[in-house]
């Protein structure tokens, strides 16, 4: 075994605090087996109690089954020995790891919302406990990323195994100017020019926690804040297929207009799931300058040097100030500005970045 698993494994287990007693659930495709085995000896070294479950996002046996549900008519409930599963856990690690990343292409994309519709309130119970939420390498994702396999294996690696005491260090000056603000400004090119207010809401330093690799400033918008246009200029890769030049129009908040390149049917289903899918739950700023090239992934891209994403859909609880109002829907989809060239972000009127580069960095 790459000894660099275990480290990874090392990783995961810190960042859910398991202990002895835990009750974990790893959700993972068999891709991943390296990393689960390196988990469940962590657990027995600490005395938790692993299970592993297929994930229910991409493989063959997740294909299968919602292509087979969609021709038989069947309404998706959620199920209850899963949510039980669920309740009964104390922590959870989910471990991305394709074998196709197209494996998904042919799911009809109505099926799939209606799908994690009717398991939102899972999402949402594990979100309530202690998870983290990571990538192993694989070839099929080496190759959507058009990198060899060890390439990618190092790029992976590199973006997770780093001094993080020095990247939560960098990325506290941008969590300080956000948690003292109040409305943001983002600005690229002739196609993006949107404000929203972030009053009373909360800026995270995410270094190596709920995401790993970590590397984003992130906070919610005030849900009916959200004005003017955005060009996402970079692919959203959703369910195995590609959404290319997704553009939104926002007014009081709500997406009331919309159109992309390639697969605006794909977009459609992921603003139509329900009504919290046309508002903003999340403004990220990618910090993590190890990851330096465009892979589609958003685990990765979103934490990119000089790029700002944004996620229609669920706001993260702890983002939200008692004062304002959490959004809920059952997506939370992130798509990536490219804030290298001719744009800006600022912050009550002050630029705090230009051009990819942040007014405490100069």
């Amino acid at each position: 075994m790459d000894p660099r698993i275990r480290e990874h494994a090392q990783v995961l287990a810190d960042a859910i605090d398991l202990d002895a007693g835990d009750n974990l659930v790893i959700k993972a495709e068999p891709a991943a087996d390296d990393l689960v085995v390196a988990l469940y000896e962590l657990a027995g070294d600490r005395g938790a109690h692993p299970v592993t479950l297929r994930t229910n996002r991409s493989g063959r046996a997740i294909r299968g089954y919602l292509r087979s549900a969609d021709q038989a008519g069947v309404e998706f409930e959620t199920p209850d020995h899963e949510q039980a599963l669920v309740e009964e856990a104390d922590c959870h690690v989910v471990i991305r790891a394709n074998e196709n990343v197209t494996e998904m292409d042919d799911v009809d994309s109505d099926t799939t919302a209606e799908y994690q519709q009717a398991h939102s309130p899972i999402l949402n119970e594990r979100l309530s406990d202690r998870w983290t939420l990571t990538q192993h390498p694989t070839p099929a994702n080496a190759q959507l990323a058009e990198m060899s396999t060890e390439a990618y294996e190092n790029f992976v690696y590199d973006a997770i195994l780093k001094d993080w005491d020095e990247q939560r260090e960098f990325q506290e000056h941008m969590v300080e100017i956000l948690q003292d603000g109040e409305e943001v400004r983002i600005v690229s090119g002739e196609t993006t020019d949107v404000t929203m207010s972030i009053a009373g809401n909360h800026a995270l330093n995410d270094t190596n926690v709920h995401n790993i690799p970590g590397g984003e400033v992130f906070t919610a918008p005030v849900a009916d804040s959200v004005e003017g246009e955005v060009l996402f200029d970079k692919p959203v890769y959703q369910n195995g297929r590609e959404v290319l030049g997704a553009r939104l129009v926002f007014e009081d908040g709500e997406v009331v207009e919309y159109d992309a390149e390639k697969n605006g049917e794909v977009l459609e289903s992921i603003l139509e799931t329900d009504p919290g899918a046309k508002r903003l739950g999340e403004l990220g700023i990618g910090m993590n300058r190890d990851i330096d090239r465009f892979t589609y992934n958003m685990l990765f891209d979103e934490k990119m040097g000089d790029t700002v994403h944004m996620a229609v859909g669920r706001a993260y609880e702890e983002t939200v100030g008692e004062d304002n109002t959490q959004n809920q829907s059952a997506q939370h989809v992130d798509m990536i500005v490219d804030m290298s060239e001719d744009s800006r972000i600022e912050v009550d009127g002050e630029v705090v970045q230009e051009d990819g580069v942040f007014r405490f960095e100069e």
